[in-house]
């Protein structure tokens, strides 16, 4: 999954990235407010780590703005600041915050209030298995199982699969899909994200299930929770 990092200190920014990714996160980075919210808008994150104090915009400020709009509002917001005392606290979870972690923190600690946070937005996801409507990823064994049926998928697949089923209810752009199953410096052509998503459409609804990958026409692709 992948955290957006707005912080304007770099040495915070280094020590973020190397936690996360060691622990299997995708990472990117702004270093203002106005970055952060083009970041935002050009590849939705699944989670922002929130620095208050940003140069251009406030880290509250962007916080409030998530929170207004419908595209964004259930986006997990965790604010990481230097403010410690218990006003800020409550200033930043009223405006919007899922959680408030005051610098100097724990990596550890703040590893776990992320992976709380996240299973609090994506309740589906549990450990080592997914399971969305009668469709269940064992993320261990890389089995797939629908309505007690084993189906038989791909890698590919199988990390489409994933990535969907764990922005499930999310509209997601061919773009998206590309760079979270492909990565970032691969060339992949749109009309390979359609081939391989009719492959797995395919699988899951061959025994007649209903169809959970939706189009969006001139959009991308949304796998729905049932």
């Amino acid at each position: 999954m992948r955290i957006l990092i707005v912080e304007d200190e770099p040495a915070m920014v280094e020590l973020l990235r190397y936690n996360l990714e060691s622990e299997g996160f995708d990472v990117s980075s702004a270093q203002d407010g106005e970055e952060a919210m083009l970041s935002i808008e050009e590849q939705t994150p699944d989670m922002v780590l929130l620095d208050w104090m940003l140069p251009k915009i406030s880290g509250i400020e962007i916080c409030r703005r998530l929170r207004l709009s419908s595209d964004y509002r259930n986006l997990p917001v965790i604010m990481i600041t230097a403010r410690g005392e218990e006003s800020d606290r409550i200033r930043g979870l009223d405006v919007g915050a899922d959680d408030y972690v005051a610098k100097p923190f724990s990596p550890a600690e703040l590893l776990a209030r992320i992976r709380a946070v996240l299973r609090r937005h994506n309740p589906d996801i549990s450990g080592d298995t997914i399971t969305i409507a009668d469709v269940t990823l064992d993320l261990v064994a890389y089995k797939v199982n629908r309505s007690g049926l084993d189906l038989h998928l791909g890698p590919t697949e199988f990390k489409l699969l994933r990535f969907f089923m764990e922005r499930a209810g999310r509209v997601l752009t061919r773009e998206q899909l590309l760079d979270g199953v492909w990565g970032h410096n691969v060339y992949v052509e749109d009309r390979t994200v359609d081939v391989h998503i009719r492959r797995l459409r395919k699988a899951l609804n061959s025994n007649d299930g209903t169809d959970l990958i939706r189009t969006v026409r001139a959009v991308g692709y949304c796998f729905e929770k049932g």
